[in-house]
């Protein structure tokens, strides 16, 4: 099956229409919400969150001895909670960084999670197979019921969103003046927190806990480079986490062997090379246009300068002195009267040239303006 067929299967096939609706979804979400994390500089909280899950849905198991999603993932957020209270708690009380309080909670509660993993598979109770998939992700076993649980999550989300906008806002971008003004900043950080978790949580059985943390960042990491707007990238980086969602799906489906997680963090990957690239603001490429084209524009700035300092200093231009001194120069050559004269700067006749009257007044300026590299 290539990708046109699955694309055609979709509207007709119950699995393929769910898992592509779960993926689109939660990438839509994590896109919208990752925003968030970006911005705030707590990148890896989002890795430390997914790995922090994998205890809880361990514990999880090892109570009810069953593998129903909904509790399972009940544990997983209730462990991801907690490994963010942790983090708070020795960012807080402690001298240590932000970074070493995100490694040590995320070595200590995946590495829980494994031992407890290792400890169930041992078991004889043959219900425990299928629990590792939530290390990589299986999107294949996404049902309806989980779908719209996603759906429901992220309407309530945009929900909170939107009624608490102006403050989710200032708080992103000032945290002091959030306080000056009366606001709980302590409230909407957890709020905030606690959606990103959920987020996590939710996608975990899609993508997985290793590669959870890219499909929450890629997207809004993406998105930064098209827009300085708060309101236009959550909605960029919701669309680019849904296409990756949908696209990811298409091509694991149309291939054989390929898991659905990695290739759908594969593709917003390619958004995120995309946006550094070829974003028009802060794109390599286009920054690489403009600093050719100030060169250029400064070359042709200190021609005219220099032109225009051999006509004050000069009676004769024509003089052989006077145009052995300008093609000496170094930023003199003919492409570059060709551009002065395009800009009509200077007139060309033959051999002979002389500045017009927007010429002088251009030099003048730039005197009274100095060059960038002055």
């Amino acid at each position: 099956m290539n990708i046109i067929e699955y694309f055609e299967l979709v509207f007709t096939d119950y699995t393929l229409r769910t898992i592509t609706l779960g993926t689109a979804v939660l990438g839509a979400i994590c896109g919208m919400l990752g925003s968030f994390a970006v911005l705030r500089k707590q990148a890896l909280l989002g890795d430390a969150i997914s790995h922090a899950a994998l205890p809880g849905i361990a514990v999880a198991f090892l109570i009810t001895g069953a593998k129903d999603t909904n509790t399972l993932l009940l544990g997983a957020l209730v462990s991801g909670l907690l490994g963010t209270f942790w983090i708070r708690g020795i960012i807080k009380n402690t001298h240590l960084k932000t970074d070493t309080a995100l490694g040590l909670i995320l070595s200590l509660f995946f590495g829980f999670g494994m031992l407890l993993l290792t400890f169930i598979q041992k078991q004889p109770n043959a219900n425990q197979a299928g629990l590792d998939k939530y290390l990589f992700g299986q999107a294949a076993t996404l049902v309806e019921s989980d779908v719209l649980l996603m759906a429901v999550v992220t309407g309530v989300a945009l929900f909170i969103l939107l009624l608490f906008w102006k403050e989710f806002k200032i708080m992103l971008f000032d945290a002091d003046y959030t306080k000056t003004l009366g606001f709980n900043t302590k409230f909407i950080d957890a709020l905030i927190t606690f959606f990103i978790v959920l987020a996590i949580v939710l996608g975990l059985q899609t993508v997985g806990v290793v590669l959870m943390s890219a499909m929450l960042l890629a997207p809004a990491a993406a998105a930064r480079q098209w827009t300085n707007k708060l309101s236009t990238m959550i909605f960029i980086a919701a669309i680019f986490g849904a296409f990756s969602g949908v696209f990811g799906t298409a091509i694991s489906a149309s291939q054989n062997n390929l898991s659905t997680g990695p290739v759908i963090v594969l593709v917003a990957s390619v958004f995120v090379l995309i946006s550094f690239i070829f974003s028009p603001g802060r794109g390599l490429l286009f920054k690489q246009l403009r600093f050719r084209q100030n060169r250029r524009d400064l070359q042709l700035q200190k021609t005219l300068q220099f032109m225009y300092d051999v006509v004050k200093t000069h009676k004769d231009i024509s003089h052989p002195h006077a145009i052995r001194i300008l093609n000496n120069f170094q930023g003199f050559t003919k492409k570059s009267l060709q551009q002065l004269e395009e800009k009509e700067w200077i007139t060309l006749s033959g051999q002979e040239w002389s500045l017009t009257q927007e010429g002088f007044i251009k030099a003048e300026n730039l005197y009274n303006q100095p060059l960038p590299n002055d």
